[in-house]
């Protein structure tokens, strides 16, 4: 039996198709493409009209995907994350992705959004008893969610996302140290709830889902190893004095040198400078001690919704 999960979040549309086979999962294909339908609308709660061509375009791709490995429809789930669920013109774009490329998007909430991502992860490694702080950065949103390997003590889902933060605060490239310094000042005021659930449950790892944290864990073996990471693994430990390294570097280059760095991609050569600085907000307001990083995010937690839910 095959299925097909479109994650259409705010910056990246993610596709995976999968075979199941006696309960073992076969990926059988994966893409994402930069969709951006925050960009130049994000702020303002509305998907702007090129934003909704650029949907349009990749998800009639997708389409072609989804027959070519003949994927039944009713065992296809669309989501759409923070973009849509905050947009204004949220049904009209809806209809318009129906009627012309045929999927059916199912828009969840933020608090929904982070037990998927809690789902996914728990597939990627192994969280153990101790709580461990999961962050997900998006192009809208960020979850975090308090969580160890058998339970969520605490999420929620902030509209503080990379697309977001982007236009409000990186007005020169690179970025300004007072842009910095006003960005954190933001996170300090908008991650009250957070501060008072670490307090209470103290977390000591960090564990970074998908996206932003990808590219830092390609960063990391490109400079170590000269290659990138297997494919095959799906968890990962990042040395907190190597993520310092590369904050720096992130922080003071502009598009085309970050370009240059070896393990960067061009999906993510912007939203990462915002992403590392949120990063290294995290790392030092709690005193984290270990930064493990899943490839393992939504996507992955809505296959294992679908999952469990068959009859």
């Amino acid at each position: 039996m095959r299925f097909a999960v479109v994650d259409l979040g705010t910056n990246t549309f993610h596709l995976l198709i999968v075979e199941v086979i006696l309960e073992q999962v076969h990926v059988l294909f994966k893409a994402h493409l930069p969709a951006k339908i925050g960009k130049a609308g994000i702020n303002e709660g509305i998907i702007a009209p090129d934003a909704v061509e650029r949907a349009v375009a990749i998800l009639t791709q997708y389409r072609q995907q989804i027959e070519q490995y003949q994927v039944a429809p009713q065992h296809v789930k669309t989501i759409g994350t923070s973009a849509i669920r905050n947009a204004s013109n949220q049904a009209a774009f809806c209809d318009t992705i129906f009627e012309q490329t045929g999927f059916v998007i199912e828009v969840i909430s933020g608090e929904r959004e982070a037990e998927l991502i809690y789902g996914g992860v728990q597939q990627a490694l192994d969280l153990g008893q101790a709580p461990s702080l999961i962050m997900d950065i998006g192009g809208g949103s960020v979850e975090f969610i308090i969580a160890n390997a058998e339970r969520i003590f605490w999420k929620q889902s902030f509209e503080i996302g990379g697309q977001r933060l982007i236009e409000k605060f990186m007005t020169t490239d690179p970025i300004s140290p007072q842009a910095v310094a006003r960005m954190n000042a933001y996170f300090c005021e908008q991650l009250l709830p957070l501060h008072n659930a670490v307090h209470q449950y103290a977390p000591q790892t960090l564990v970074g889902s998908s996206g932003a944290f990808d590219t830092l864990i390609d960063i990391d073996f490109m400079h170590r190893l000269g290659q990138l990471p297997p494919s095959t693994q799906t968890g990962f430990e990042l040395d907190l004095t190597e993520f310092q390294r590369q904050y720096q570097v992130l922080i003071s280059r502009n598009r085309a040198e970050r370009m240059a760095v070896a393990g960067m991609i061009e999906l993510r050569v912007e939203m990462i400078v915002v992403g590392v600085v949120l990063i290294n907000y995290v790392l030092q307001s709690f005193d984290i001690q270990q930064f493990r990083c899943s490839t393992y995010a939504l996507k992955e937690g809505i296959l294992n919704w679908v999952l469990k839910s068959l009859p």
